[in-house]
Parts: structure tokens; C-alpha cells; sequence
């Protein structure tokens, strides 16, 4: 890439921040200048990128203008605060936070799955909710197969999803219970360790979490099927990365046969099919840790329903649920704006 494009990255000492970096480095992104940006407190601390260390600045209207992109993985508050000062000096957004994923100005993408909504070059572009990403890896490929008329989901959700900070408390907690003391939650209400508890985000009237109501509202709109039924229980497991969940998928007619679901996922972008009946092999957190790949797979039909079958999905959730999602949308809006043209086309098509 012959290409030099200055990167911001708000948040860049968090758990998506840190990823965002290997992963450009990995793409080899042309990153040409890079700032790195986070909270006062952390401003003068270094972090290395392609070899060289970088000191971290404080987040300001200043300090994130001028750029071509600005990735923002800071929460909610920090974006809307501070992306309109991107957008005014001409630079690409490029959010992974709650702030403008269900405005209906804002296009919610990701790539394989909508990426035509990337034509038109927009200049603030959502990036999912990192379990809505992963389910909808599994379920999109699908619809080619069949109107879906319901999901239900129930979600095993590693401590990842949660920051740097309750990775640790995991690690320290278990730590302390095989040495015969206490575990004591400090990031998360509860105790991580050997245990797993309800999504760790404020419980609404109507009963839904707010992870299960981001995961509704979310998949409805990447999917533009507003009226979609979708049942989502989520829950908080003690692993330290990538997500897990399970899924049944009722469609409007007949269940398709099996074969053609394995194909359909088989040939997917960014699915790999994991389905081993022989060995016992499916998706798991410990294999779609550190890869691009969401893995799907124990496909069978269900039992209790004559037009429904239920998979295993397992992907990375600062991978493909956040740090990768964000990058490929800016390797189509700054390097390859073509390519969106292709995108839909892809997500129901053969892998090239």
C-alpha cells in the first residue's frame, strides 16, 4: 500500500484500543501518522506500535482533529463529545461504542453482512455490539436459505467484553481461590471466578438487560428486519476471552436440511464451520481466541420445533466483535471505497 493515512485511536490504552493496534499492524494498514489517545491519567505513558513506542495524549477536541481516521473505543460519553470535532476537520469515524449505533442516520455495519451501506462513503460509520456481530456472522448466511421468522439466543460471554481491568480481576481472582482465599469483585459485581452470573449492565422494566436489549435493537437494524422476533438471555462466564453463544434459528417455512446449512456456512467470509460430531468438536473460546474467523457449528435440527435448527457460535470478542470489524470498515471508506459494491454480494455468496 503506496497509500499513507493518519490514524487516531481514542481509548487506545483499553482492551479494544490495544487490539486495534495489532491489527493494523497485522493488515498492514498505512498507518502514517499515528496519535494515541486517552484519559488525562494515562497521558505520558508509551505503548509500542511496529516497534517504536508512541506516548499516549490526552483526548481533546485538538488532539483528535486533522485526521483521516479517528477509531473511538473510550465509551458512549467520550464519542459524543468528541466526534464531532473529527467530522469537522474533515476525518473518518469509526465508533465502537453504544452512542450512535440506533440512530437511523447512522449506518451500523458490518462488512460481510451489509457492507453496501459503506457505498456512499459515510463519514461516521457504528460498529456493532460485539455479540449482535457474532451471532449475525452465524445467522446472515442463512437468510439465503429461508425467511428466518425468530432467534433465540443465550449467551456465554467472556470476561473480555467487560476491559483490561475485569480481565485482570479475573486472573487475580482465580489466583485467589486456588490459594484458598476469597474472591472479592472490584471492576464486577460479582465474583468471576467458578462462577457465571447475568450480564453486568442495568436490568430495564420490561426485564431485558441492557447487553440483551443492545443485541435486539441491533441485529433488527444490521438485518433491516425491524419486526424480527428475537428472544436474548445473556450471561457473564469465567473465561477470559472470546464469546460464546448458542442459537436456534426458526424459519417462516420447512428447516433446511443440515448439508445445506453447513454449505451455507462453510462458504461464508469470515465463518469457519466447526461441526466434528465424530470427536466431540465444536466451537469453543479457547480455539476462536486470537483468530478473525467467527466459528459456528454443532448444527442439528431442534427437536421441538419442526422448522428450526440450533448452532454453537464462538468468536473473539476484541477481534471480529470490535477491534476487526472496526479496521475492515476503514480499510473499504479510506483505501477501497469500490469494494463496498461487492460486499453484499459476498455475504451470501461463495468465499472468493
Amino acid at each position: 500500500m503506496s497509500q499513507s493515512i493518519s490514524v487516531g485511536i481514542v481509548g487506545a490504552t483499553g482492551a479494544v484500543g490495544q487490539e486495534l493496534l495489532g491489527i493494523l499492524a497485522e493488515r498492514n494498514f498505512p498507518v502514517g501518522e499515528l496519535r494515541l489517545l486517552a484519559s488525562p491519567q494515562s497521558a505520558g505513558k508509551s505503548v509500542v506500535f511496529r516497534g517504536e513506542p508512541f506516548v499516549i495524549q490526552a483526548t481533546t477536541e485538538d488532539s483528535v482533529s486533522g485526521l483521516d481516521v479517528v477509531f473511538f473505543s473510550a465509551g458512549a460519553s467520550r464519542s459524543r463529545e468528541f466526534a464531532p470535532a473529527v467530522l469537522h476537520s474533515g476525518g473518518l469515524v469509526i465508533d465502537n461504542s453504544s452512542a450512535f449505533r440506533m440512530d437511523p442516520e447512522i449506518p451500523l455495519v458490518v462488512p460481510e453482512i451489509n457492507g453496501e451501506l459503506l457505498q456512499d462513503g459515510p463519514r461516521l460509520v457504528a460498529n456493532p455490539n460485539c455479540t449482535a456481530i457474532m451471532l449475525l456472522m452465524a445467522v446472515a448466511p442463512l437468510r439465503r436459505l429461508g425467511p428466518i421468522s425468530r432467534l433465540i439466543v443465550s449467551t456465554y460471554q467472556s470476561i473480555s467484553g467487560a476491559g483490561a481491568a475485569a480481565m485482570e480481576e479475573l486472573l487475580d481472582q482465580t489466583r485467589a481461590v486456588l490459594a484458598g482465599e476469597p474472591a472479592v469483585p472490584q471492576i464486577l459485581p460479582h465474583p468471576c471466578a467458578f462462577n457465571v452470573f447475568s450480564h453486568n449492565t442495568p436490568i430495564g422494566e420490561d426485564g431485558l438487560n441492557e447487553e440483551e436489549s443492545k443485541v435486539i435493537a441491533e441485529s433488527r437494524k444490521i438485518l433491516g428486519e425491524p419486526n424480527l422476533a428475537i428472544q436474548v438471555t445473556c450471561v457473564r462466564v469465567p473465561v477470559l476471552r472470546a464469546h460464546t453463544e448458542t442459537v436456534v434459528i426458526e424459519f417462516a417455512g420447512s428447516a433446511p436440511s443440515l448439508e445445506s446449512v453447513r454449505t451455507a456456512l462453510r462458504d461464508a467470509p469470515g465463518v469457519q464451520l466447526v461441526d466434528d460430531r465424530a470427536t466431540n468438536t465444536f466451537p469453543m473460546p479457547i480455539e476462536a481466541s486470537g483468530k478473525d474467523d467467527v466459528l459456528v457449528g454443532r448444527v442439528r435440527i431442534d427437536p421441538s420445533h419442526p422448522s428450526a435448527i440450533s448452532l454453537m457460535v464462538s468468536g473473539d470478542q476484541l477481534r471480529k466483535g470490535a477491534a476487526l470489524n472496526a479496521v475492515q470498515i476503514a480499510e473499504v471508506l479510506a483505501l477501497d471505497p469500490d469494494r463496498a459494491s461487492g460486499l453484499s454480494a459476498a455475504s451470501v455468496g461463495p468465499k472468493s
